[in-house]
């Protein structure tokens, strides 16, 4: 029985050989005509091979599959309606960058592909070496490579169109061009509408035709148009997208799109081809030569990262001091015009204190956020990505992991989220368990509250430590999870280089206002809850014997100092002795409050894992404060604002947490132990969420375990390494 014909398309740019290996296939066994209703050539050819009768279509040489010109709506057309079984494209071997770009876009429509590199013998004699494998392996599909003009190669072509032709397309293993956050988010806010207009179409020609609908491409926007009035609510979605990301980067985006693609072509050729000799360089190369340098590079990359956290803690300073005070001042005066009793409790040192205690930290957060973006819209995240990725072999995964690690600084919901890019399993599960690592923005807080109390100047270079120690713990904890449960070798990927851009000011101020007002929207939602929890946890139940001895204790002392004012000689004694009633007060109802939080069913739970923190310098109060980071992390810094609060409304206790807190037995030893265990231990309720969605609840349950052990082991030793050295 004969085998069933294989048809296969040759695709290509002009003058890439793709009519001599046209040529070099069928021999003399071809036709030339028209296309139907265009003048465009028509080439068709066959040849016999093992077995198999191989129908070879030419299709017309176009640089792209946008359709503006009739070559490229016959080249396109072909390949979508006819479905050839195999699509060859033809690239010219000495200048693959620019014939990549359209492999780039028959890889997006999730064709059966080859490509074949012609002219390997030019390539070759100007320098240039391909590693065709590791390119294969990078793009997710065969490479061959040919001399068209020599007839080299050609019978490796069709032994591989064969093999390809009888092997179905594997779906799981398509590699994408990835377009960045905010053209992804539109795409898939396109795909969706085209998925509940058209549910059959399939998710690769869903994702080519949402790419095509923010190109603006007219066979795209004609096919749309014919689907009546689910596809006017397509392309309503596509203009409030293509609205978004013009507002955002001034750019159409069309031209956003072929940067990126761009972008993921020389990081493809970055990573496959060796050059002896120096081609022409723009600009982003030129200062790639610089930033990602192999002695240069990873410095300046530390140097970025310690910029921005103490551009984020000496510039956040000032409006975090002008908050703090503005805070003191609504909590006096709601102190002052409510009465006596539970609500005036529950608004001053419930809500004002533990709200007010966060809040603060608003300015600090959108500085880091404004620098992340800053970043992330110049180019750069890309290339600390590069950067990375020889440290992230070396643990056992590659340069595409570190990207949902860089997320994971702003938040570890969405950066566990991002993992769903990596192609293995067991790459996907390493990245999210390392991920809690990389310190989001809830940390940050309890950082600036703790390094600006008890480091003061050096505060930015403290929590730059901190940050610093999140990475190199997730590199170690990876290297040794690589080498023991999660063995195996990472999968290749292309390292995306996009060009250089001077992002707007507008555009930063939207991704840092974005993020903003995630936080924000915390403030009135779990923290305040958490809060008002807290403080109810912390109130209840009431010891009047306690509030009793208080008042007694009170009347005593101002009766003893009413003494010594009525004996005093001058006004400059009576001042003095007031001085010291009122910080005799204040140390009273301090001693009174911890002795009245003792009792309450907070004290009750942070007796009960006291012992468990108590070698590493912690008591209760920071227990119950860790306690409830595990609903979020900022949870934390309201926390101890309720708990170390003056309470009971009076003016004494109404002064700052970072006040409170160096009055507390609390060494910088023990401060910066603390800021390691909140960096490490278990993250919040919403990312372990996360981990148990992704990669199930065993996992989950491991990643809770070996958090909490890591963050006692490094706490405890960062705690008696440093009282060792004091």
């Amino acid at each position: 029985m004969a085998s069933p014909t294989i048809t296969i398309a040759l695709a290509g740019n002009p003058n890439s050989g793709k009519t001599t290996i046209f040529n070099n296939l069928t021999g003399a066994r071809q036709k030339v005509g028209n296309w139907p209703g265009v003048t465009v050539e028509r080439k068709e050819g066959s040849v016999n091979f093992k077995g198999h009768r191989i129908k070879v279509v030419d299709l017309p040489g176009t640089y792209s599959l946008t359709a503006y010109s009739v070559e490229e709506r016959v080249a396109r057309d072909f390949i979508l309606n006819h479905h050839p079984d195999v699509v060859v494209d033809i690239l010219d071997a000495s200048n693959l960058e620019r014939n990549l770009y359209l492999a780039t876009q028959l890889i997006e429509m999730g064709v059966k592909l080859i490509l074949v590199l012609n002219m390997a013998d030019v390539a070759k004699s100007r320098g240039i070496d391909i590693d065709g494998e590791l390119l294969s392996q990078l793009l997710g599909v065969p490479v061959v490579f040919t001399v068209g003009k020599l007839n080299e190669g050609t019978r490796e072509l069709l032994e591989k169109v064969i093999e390809v032709a009888g092997q179905e397309k594997d779906k799981e293993k398509t590699i994408y061009v990835t377009y960045g956050k905010e053209i992804e988010e539109e795409l898939g806010k396109i795909s969706a509408e085209i998925a509940r207009a058209k549910p059959d179409l399939g998710s690769h020609y869903t994702r080519w035709l949402s790419v095509k609908l923010l190109e603006n491409d007219p066979l795209a926007i004609e096919e749309v148009q014919s689907w009546g009035e689910s596809g006017k609510n397509v392309l309503k979605v596509t203009e409030k997208s293509k609205e978004h990301l013009e507002e955002i980067y001034h750019e159409d985006p069309e031209i956003l799109i072929t940067e990126q693609r761009y972008g993921f072509i020389q990081g493809a050729c970055r990573e496959a081809i060796k050059t002896a000799t120096q081609t022409k360089i723009d600009i982003s190369q030129k200062i790639d030569l610089v930033l990602t340098n192999r002695l240069l590079g990873f410095p300046i990359f530390i140097f970025f990262i310690w910029a921005m956290f103490q551009l984020t803690f000496s510039l956040g300073e000032y409006p975090m001091n002008w908050i703090d005070s503005l805070m003191g001042t609504l909590q006096a005066v709601a102190g002052n015009l409510l009465p006596p009793g539970m609500l005036k409790d529950l608004i001053v040192d419930g809500i004002l204190a533990g709200v007010g205690s966060v809040i603060i930290f608003l300015p600090n957060i959108l500085i880091l956020f404004f620098c992340i973006a800053l970043l992330e819209d110049t180019g750069y995240m890309a290339r600390a990505a590069f950067l990375m990725d020889r440290i992230m072999h070396w643990i056992g995964l590659h340069g595409k992991s570190f990207i949902p690690m860089l997320i994971g600084f702003g938040c570890n919901v969405p950066a566990i989220m991002a993992t769903r890019t990596l192609e293995s399993e067991r790459d996907r599960i390493l990245t999210i368990l390392i991920n809690p690592l990389m310190s989001c923005s809830a940390r940050l807080p309890v950082y600036v509250l703790i390094a600006g109390t008890f480091f003061a100047a050096k505060a930015g270079t403290v929590i730059f430590s901190i940050y610093l120690l999140g990475i190199v713990l997730a590199i170690l904890t990876a290297q040794l999870f690589s080498k023991t449960i999660l063995k195996g070798m990472s999968m290749p990927f292309v390292m995306e280089l996009p060009p250089y851009r001077v992002p707007t000011f507008k555009s930063l101020m939207i991704h840092m206002w974005d993020r903003g007002v995630v936080f924000l929207k915390k403030m009135g939602g779990v923290i305040l809850v958490g809060s008002i929890i807290i403080w109810a946890l912390g109130t209840f139940p009431r010891n009047p014997e306690i509030d009793a001895r208080y008042k007694q204790a009170r009347e005593e002392l101002e009766a003893t100092y009413s003494a010594k004012l009525a004996m005093a000689r001058s006004e400059k004694d009576r001042e003095k002795i007031r001085r010291q009633l009122a910080e005799t007060l204040e140390k009273l109802l301090i001693k009174t409050n911890q002795e009245r939080m003792a009792q309450t069913y907070l004290g009750h739970i942070g007796k009960v894992v006291e012992p468990i923190l108590k070698p590493l310098g912690f008591d209760w109060r920071i227990g119950i404060a860790l306690l409830s980071g595990f609903v979020a992390k900022e949870v934390v810094v309201s926390t101890m604002g309720v708990i170390y609060s003056g309470g009971g409304g009076e003016k004494e206790g109404e002064k700052s947490l970072q006040k409170a807190l160096k009055e507390e037995n609390f060494s910088p030893a023990k401060a910066y132990a603390f800021m390691a265990f909140v960096l490490i231990y278990t993250p919040c309720l919403a990312t372990v969420a996360a981990i148990r969605r992704e990669i199930g609840t065993k996992w989950m349950i491991f990643n809770v375990a070996y958090s909490l052990t890591l963050a006692w082991v490094v706490a405890w030793l960062i705690y008696h390494c440093a009282m060792l050295v004091a």
